[in-house]
C-alpha cells in the first residue's frame, strides 16, 4: 500500500493547542462499521454505547516529564531531549531524540540544570541517541525537578505547569510514557462511575507510550515500516476481566495494541513484555470488538490502525466530515467511538 493512500487536508486551526476547562465536554464522532455510517454526539454519552458484558480496557500508564533542556558541556550551544524509555533496570541508560542529534557525537557530555549530566553512549537513526545519566539519586526525581511536559509538536506553545495534570488521565498509575494515551483524556471519575452504571466492566493494560506509537512513517510504502518496541503489561486480574467480556472496547490505540499483541503472544492471560506491532488494513483484529479514539495525524501508523479497524474508506470519510464539522483533532481535541 501507498502511504500517500493515508493523507487528508487539515485545516492548522483545528488542531487543538489547549484542553477544554472540563474533561469530558469533548465532541464525540461514533461511527458504526456494520452501518457504513456516523452520528454526531458528545463524550458523556459513551456510557449509552456501553452494556452488560462489555470491558471499557484503559492504559494506565503515566507520563513522566521527559523533555530536558540543557546544554553540551564546555559550550554554550543548547539541546533538547525528548526521553522514550530506559535500556537498563536502573534507569541510567535512555533510548532518546536529541536535537540537534547530527551534532551530538558518542562521548560527548550534556548538562541539565545544575545537578544533572548525561554522556552520549550510542547513535541511531533520525536523531536517535543513548544518554547514560549520572547521578546516585532516582533520575525520575531529577526529571520530575528539570524536566517539561512532553507535548508533541503541533502543539505550538510552551508547556505550562497546568499541563502536568491535563496531559494526564485521570487514572494513570504506571509511570514511564513520553506522551499521553490521548483517548483516555476524556474521562472524569463521573464518565467511569456511569460506564459501570450501564454495565460495563472496568480493566487495565498497561503500555508506556514510546517511539513505536508517534514516529514518522520515512517510508512510503506501509508495508516496509518497523515500529520501535515498547514495554506493555497485564496483569493477571485485568487480564481475567478482558478474557470473559462479551465485548472489549479499547480506549486509545495503545489499548488496542496491547490487546492485539496480548493475543498473538498466547491470548488475554497475565503478560509482560514489548511489543513492536503494526496494525494497518488487512489485520485480522482477534481481541479488540470497538475502540475510542483521537483524531490522528495524516499518513501515521495510528491513522493506518484506525483504517484497519473501521475500514479505510469509511475512516477516512468520517475524518472528512470531521474537518467539515470543525472537529478539534490531536491530543487535546475530540474523539471517535468506532463500533
Amino acid at each position: 500500500m501507498d502511504l500517500a493512500e493515508f493523507d487528508f487536508a487539515l485545516p492548522e486551526d483545528l488542531i487543538a493547542q489547549s484542553p477544554l476547562a472540563d474533561r469530558a465536554a469533548s465532541r464525540m464522532l461514533v461511527v458504526d462499521r456494520a452501518g457504513g455510517s456516523w452520528e454526531d454526539r458528545q463524550f458523556r454519552d459513551l456510557p449509552a454505547f456501553l452494556g452488560p458484558g462489555d470491558c471499557l480496557v484503559l492504559n494506565d500508564s503515566r507520563v513522566f516529564p521527559a523533555r530536558l533542556f540543557g546544554h553540551r558541556a564546555g559550550r554554550t550551544g543548547a539541546v533538547e531531549v525528548l526521553l522514550l524509555r530506559p535500556v537498563d533496570s536502573a534507569a541510567k541508560d535512555w533510548e532518546a531524540l536529541v536535537h540537534p542529534g547530527k551534532k551530538m557525537r558518542v562521548g560527548e557530555r550534556v548538562v541539565f540544570g545544575d545537578s544533572l549530566e548525561a554522556e552520549v553512549v550510542a547513535r541511531r537513526e533520525f536523531g536517535e541517541r543513548t544518554l547514560r545519566f549520572y547521578t546516585d539519586r532516582d533520575v525520575y526525581d531529577d526529571f520530575e525537578k528539570l524536566g517539561h511536559v512532553p507535548l508533541p509538536p503541533y502543539i505550538k506553545r510552551a508547556d505550562e505547569v497546568a499541563d502536568r495534570e491535563r496531559y494526564q488521565t485521570v487514572f494513570a498509575r504506571e509511570k514511564g510514557s513520553a506522551a499521553a494515551p490521548t483517548a483516555g483524556l476524556h474521562f472524569t471519575p463521573e464518565v467511569l462511575e456511569a460506564c459501570r452504571e450501564a454495565g460495563a466492566d472496568i480493566a487495565f493494560v498497561t503500555l508506556h507510550v514510546g517511539l513505536g506509537t508517534f514516529q514518522p512513517i520515512h517510508d512510503g510504502r506501509v508495508e516496509g515500516h518497523r515500529l520501535h518496541r515498547e514495554h506493555y503489561h497485564i496483569a493477571a486480574d485485568n487480564a481475567v476481566r478482558m478474557a470473559s467480556a462479551r465485548r472489549r472496547v479499547a480506549v486509545g490505540t495503545t489499548s488496542v495494541r496491547s490487546l492485539e499483541s496480548a493475543m498473538q503472544s498466547g491470548g488475554l492471560r497475565e503478560t509482560a513484555g514489548e511489543t513492536g506491532i503494526f496494525i494497518y488494513p488487512g489485520f485480522e483484529f482477534r481481541a479488540t470488538g470497538a475502540m475510542l479514539t483521537n483524531f490522528h495525524l495524516p499518513r501515521t501508523s495510528l491513522l493506518l490502525l484506525v483504517c484497519a479497524f473501521a475500514g479505510k474508506e469509511l475512516a477516512l470519510a468520517a475524518y472528512r466530515h470531521a474537518v467539515e464539522y470543525r472537529y478539534r483533532f490531536y491530543s487535546y481535541g475530540d474523539c471517535m467511538l468506532i463500533i
